[in-house]
């Protein structure tokens, strides 16, 4: 007996999909996206980065491995919506202590299943990232279309998903104090540097650079998070004034701001990047790193011209800018997630990088007796 479809996927431009509900079931107007990581479904579902987007998966299985409590991103996941093919609600996997569609309904995160993933995929690609309507399968297209109209993507997704005050993480040998400016933070950037022997202070997006040099930090570091970076003037001005006065590190988000910071331009791709399977070059190894990422933004390459900044790595898909630095500031980002275990570890070095950073300049401080 075939089942009756319950669900129905609008896309601003009249596509319609059908599929079966899990999570949560109220209509959600999101900007449709998709990811092509083959694993980790629980970190993309808890990524911040990911607020107000509906993500399709490329990989056809999930949820068959459920929900672990040590695996999440962050305490309260934002995404928009989940959209696969094949959805499991009887997880094998002893860490398991909910189902996805259990922890999607606690946090009103619609979900569709059955989907022809592959075509709404080829879709997003060849038409670019648009808005959709995930809603029942009742709904008209006319409705659907009508709201879809009046629905714009909301530019407040940092400030929605920062923490409200600052936050301590102790190193159990403490070397470094980094001030880590929350755009979205992921939890194992935190513990990335943590285990590096560094305190981390967390701080919210829009803390001042007045505000972080009273903390006395040895680094800086801005992190992911969801959106266009010119949606947070505030933290573009606070990197701006800490140039040059500690070293400073940026992922994804953090990487557009310290662009922006030095006067570079961004932009939007068409579909952006979201997987765990981008081939990046580092320039100045000429090695090949297989990357994570999670982006709709861009730097402009023209625009880093008449900049400090140097490019240090590119993305060998497109040919976007996937790295920058200025060694005068000691100051350096990458577009990519290296916390996230691509390769698996081809990018941790960039954490190593920092601390190397803060080391030299702990260094000179003692030197000249300040």
């Amino acid at each position: 007996m075939i089942r009756e479809y319950n669900r129905k996927i609008i896309l601003e431009d009249g596509q319609e999909y059908y599929g079966y509900a899990f999570g949560d079931t109220d209509d959600k107007a999101c900007e449709i996206v998709f990811n092509t990581s083959m694993v980790g479904y629980q970190e993309i579902v808890s990524d911040p980065s990911y607020t107000y987007q509906a993500v399709v998966m490329t990989y056809p299985l999930i949820g068959n491995y459920g929900m672990a409590d040590d695996d999440y991103e962050t305490i309260t996941p934002t995404i928009g919506a989940l959209i696969v093919r094949e959805y499991n609600d009887e997880p094998s996997n002893f860490r398991s202590t909910a189902t996805l569609s259990e922890i999607m309904k606690k946090y009103k995160i619609p979900g569709v299943y059955g989907v022809d993933t592959r075509k709404l995929t080829r879709s997003v690609r060849n038409y670019g990232s648009r808005k959709v309507l995930i809603t029942n399968a009742s709904t008209s297209l006319e409705e659907g279309l009508e709201l879809l109209k009046t629905y714009e993507i909301p530019k407040d997704a940092v400030s929605r998903v920062s923490c409200k005050e600052g936050m301590e993480f102790l190193a159990e040998t403490q070397k470094y104090h980094v001030v880590a400016i929350d755009c979205g933070m992921k939890r194992n950037i935190v513990r990335s540097l943590v285990k590096r022997g560094c305190k981390v202070t967390v701080v919210p997006w829009n803390t001042s650079a007045d505000a972080i040099e009273e903390m006395k930090p040895d680094g800086i570091f801005i992190s992911n998070g969801p959106g266009d970076p010119t949606d947070v003037p505030e933290t573009v001005s606070t990197i701006k004034s800490l140039v040059g006065k500690y070293p400073i590190f940026g992922i994804c988000l953090g990487h557009q701001i310290i662009s922006l910071a030095y006067g570079a331009e961004t932009y939007k791709l068409k579909f952006g990047h979201r997987g765990g399977n981008h081939p990046v070059r580092n320039l100045e190894t000429n090695k090949i790193e297989i990357t994570s990422q999670n982006h709709s933004y861009a730097v402009d390459a023209g625009s880093l011209a008449d900049t400090e900044l140097t490019i240090t790595h590119i993305n060998l898909l497109d040919q976007t800018i996937e790295g920058v630095k200025c060694d005068r500031d000691k100051v350096f980002s990458v577009q990519y997630h290296p916390e996230s275990a691509p390769g698996p570890q081809d990018s941790a070095y960039l954490f190593d990088r920092f601390i190397k950073l803060m080391e030299e300049e702990k260094s000179n401080a003692q030197e000249n007796g300040y």
